[in-house]
């Protein structure tokens, strides 16, 4: 067991990656976490004796977590049930307009052309295939790696200059560039709700997320359990290898000596030392000066909690409920009818939509058709809101509009022919005051800021922050929102992390 110890401050699937790495390598490590439970967003909520997911609802990007599992001599397999996905989602516009996505692009295209016609099922794969290439050139030079530069991402995939860049599409907009492909306007608001994964508008985030069309054919899984089930396994794993988790322990500040981190202090005064400190939050609770002095020196001015930069938030109902009409997957969207209105009221007008789409993740259905769960079933259901729960500036929702919301949500799944056999009141339900907080500083932002405009992704802090011995992981830093995201953030903060440590540790001695 090394001496040096590392403390790791929130225990979201970024800190667990990093506590499970460094543990692995004989690192001294504490995780304090404020709940009472580890996963952060990818939590879980308890009717009856019902568990639900009540966050991230996907798993993709299986390579991250093989990865991850063979550096720390595991096997993925061998502790996860994993289940391939074929139909990704049902999408619908109307009760009698639907349509199947799935992992096969050729039976998403037979899809899109009996919705379409075929001259769209053929600009579907010429979609997949930019969608391949955009993700092919930047996994390994933008995903894989510490945080890049525009000049340095160039380098790396080998472009001449800035202007290579356009071969990746990251300039004008993911709508615009959805229109090159698509004529159906059905198509386009589909395709451009890629840009909700990371909390921001198809018409302002830049082309290159059509990369998650890729994501999303190259697998995603059904985890038995639900997604908290990781979030579970990777605690566990890090403490077989003497991690040790603080739950209820709330950080209230980074503690520095000449310059660096050199501990934490917990909300009931309890000092801990450490040659290290991982913060897995949100970078915004850094800028406001949550966690002390240290921490708003650690981000650079580009973090601070400046609304017009969140991402989105949510208001969320957990049910469990019998259903009966509308035939349910496990990931269903039901789109509105007026995608440019739904974003400018959450963006530009920070209100809830007027007619919002909604995403239901039906917890108990598999991702076919088949006979419906007997009795009660678990659900999840979503719509985007704006990022103010921390609002004082009468730009919080209210009770009123909370209601409105709701009722306008419910009134919509009985027009798809969706009958939810009980009162929407029974539910648990979750606003944006709710995920600030959780999320202290965010607005209830669940993607860090948004992804508006190419320099985005450039903007977000990497492993290392501007305070030595203070490193950074989780959804508001590179590379990105999403729990794979997440997880390689954890990972370079791993890497960092060890690599500074063992470098003064060999100065130390000479």
């Amino acid at each position: 067991m090394k001496s040096q110890r590392v403390i790791v401050v929130g225990a979201g699937v970024g800190g667990l990656v990093a506590a499970l790495e460094l543990a692995h390598q004989g690192f001294d490590v504490v995780v304090c976490e404020a709940a009472r439970q580890p996963g952060g967003k990818m939590r879980q909520v308890q009717i009856g004796d019902a568990q639900l997911d009540a966050g991230p609802t996907v798993f993709t990007m299986r390579w991250v977590f093989e990865a991850l599992f063979d550096r720390v001599g595991e096997t993925l397999a061998d502790h996860l049930s994993l289940r391939p996905v074929n139909l990704l989602a049902r999408h619908a516009w109307l009760p009698d307009q639907r349509l199947d996505l799935f992992a096969d692009i050729n039976q998403s295209a037979d899809a899109i052309g009996k919705l379409a016609g075929p001259a769209q099922a053929t600009a579907y794969l010429a979609f997949c295939k930019r969608a391949r290439l955009i993700y092919q050139t930047l996994e390994a030079p933008f995903l894989r790696q510490s945080k890049p530069s525009p000049a340095s991402l160039s380098v790396r995939v080998g472009l001449q200059g800035l202007s290579g860049l356009g071969r990746i599409s990251p300039f004008g907009t993911l709508w615009g560039e959805l229109g090159r492909y698509f004529s159906d306007p059905r198509l386009r608001q589909l395709f451009g709700r890629y840009a909700t994964y990371c909390g921001s508008s198809p018409f302002l985030a830049p082309p290159t997320l059509m990369l998650v069309a890729h994501v999303e054919q190259s697998g995603v899984w059904l985890l038995d359990g639900g997604m908290h089930r990781l979030a579970t396994l990777l605690a566990g794993l890090a403490k077989q290898r003497g991690a040790a988790f603080r739950y209820n322990a709330q950080v209230s500040e980074i503690l520095t000596r000449d310059g660096r981190a050199v501990g934490v202090r917990l909300q009931n005064g309890e000092a801990l030392a450490a040659d290290a400190v991982v913060f897995n939050g949100d970078a915004a609770a850094l800028a406001a000066g949550l966690l002390g002095e240290a921490g708003q020196k650690a981000v650079p001015k580009a973090a601070e909690p400046v609304a017009a930069k969140r991402s989105l938030s949510a208001v969320t109902w957990n049910l469990v409920l019998p259903t009966s009409g509308f035939p349910l997957v496990r990931h269903n969207v039901l789109f509105s009818s007026d995608y440019k209105a739904e974003f400018n009221s959450l963006f530009e007008h920070r209100r809830l939509p007027e007619e919002p789409t909604i995403y239901l993740c039906a917890q108990d259905r598999s991702d076919a058709d088949g006979p419906q769960p007997p009795g009660a079933e678990r659900l999840l259901c979503l719509v985007n809101a704006p990022a103010s729960g921390d609002a004082n500036d009468g730009g919080q929702l209210t009770q009123a509009d909370l209601a409105r919301c709701e009722q306008t949500t419910f009134d919509r799944l009985e027009r798809f022919g969706l009958t939810l056999h009980g009162s929407p009141s029974a539910a648990v339900r979750c606003t944006p005051k709710d995920f600030n907080q959780m999320f202290p500083a965010t607005g209830g932002a669940l993607y860090g800021t948004a992804s508006h405009g190419w320099m985005a992704s450039f903007a977000r802090p990497g492993a290392r922050s501007q305070v030595a011995g203070l490193y950074l992981a989780g959804g508001s830093t590179h590379p990105g929102p999403g729990v794979p995201m997440a997880a390689l953030s954890g990972h370079q903060a791993a890497v960092s992390v060890s690599d500074d440590l063992t470098a003064l540790l060999q100065k130390s001695r000479g």
